[in-house]
């Protein structure tokens, strides 16, 4: 189930929910750097964290899920934020070259046709970055923030909707180690908790990260679906052979009775 856009952002205006931005925008900009040049899409609620590059690149979208709402962005000039249905964007193919999904595949009711669509629209070499709710993570189990509602994922489920919409996974990491509390001790730590965290690779962050870039054919697939066609066509083929000895023996029937 999508968060309502009103308490997303909400929770982004919250001291917690800045300290969450802080650390996921410190891994994105960790991976992407400078996007001078580039087409950026944010597609859930991306907004906060499109603030950082949209000085810089070429161009930044918001698409906001139509369950979720939407809200007017950037603040100031032309909007640049749309209520869309993640699985039919209106982007055509292969026009955007960094897509970045956070409070969005969690609450997807087809996380298979979403990623797809995000596959179509991204050019080739185009990267996608994905946060997630880690099912292992004490965040997935706090609904007083956005990462504690909808489907959490583990590291294998999220590997195997890769694999399945034909992306191939150039990073992973995890994030949000500090607990989901609004305490000004926890706050003041949170840096740590990160650092630490990340450096002995514990277990119980709050979100997967994972970077992917757009693999023009999957050799696997490819065999799935042959096999699954050639499978398809014998019942067919045998059903066929079948009717048509039964039409043969009908004719000789009807043909005996005549001549008799």
């Amino acid at each position: 189930m999508a968060v309502d856009v009103l308490d997303l952002r909400s929770f982004y205006a919250s001291p917690l929910g800045q300290t969450a931005h802080r650390l996921l925008s410190a891994a994105v900009s960790a991976r992407w750097g400078d996007c001078a040049r580039q087409r950026v899409l944010g597609v859930g609620y991306a907004t906060p964290y499109l603030d950082a590059v949209r000085a810089n690149c070429e161009r930044a979208i918001a698409f906001m899920p139509a369950e979720q709402g939407v809200v007017n962005w950037p603040a100031s000039g032309p909007s640049a934020s749309a209520l869309v249905d993640i699985t039919a964007l209106p982007l055509p193919d292969s026009v955007i070259d960094r897509v970045l999904v956070i409070h969005a595949l969690e609450a997807a009711d087809q996380p298979y046709e979403f990623l797809a669509e995000v596959w179509r629209i991204l050019a080739p070499g185009g990267r996608m970055i994905v946060i997630a709710p880690s099912r292992a993570g004490v965040w997935a189990r706090v609904d007083s923030t956005p990462f504690g509602h909808g489907q959490p994922y583990s590291r294998s489920q999220l590997r195997n909707l890769l694999r399945e919409t034909m992306f191939s996974p150039l990073h992973w990491c995890e994030a949000l180690y500090t607990p989901p509390f609004e305490r000004p001790f926890l706050l003041r730590c949170a840096p740590v908790f990160e650092k630490v965290g990340a450096r002995l690779a514990l277990p119980g962050a709050g979100v997967h990260l994972v970077e992917a870039t757009k693999q023009l054919y999957n050799p696997a697939l490819g065999r799935r679906a042959g096999r699954r066609r050639s499978v398809a066509f014998q019942p067919a083929l045998a059903a066929g052979a079948r009717l048509g000895d039964v039409l043969e023996k009908s004719w000789r029937r009807l043909g005996d009775v005549s001549d008799g």
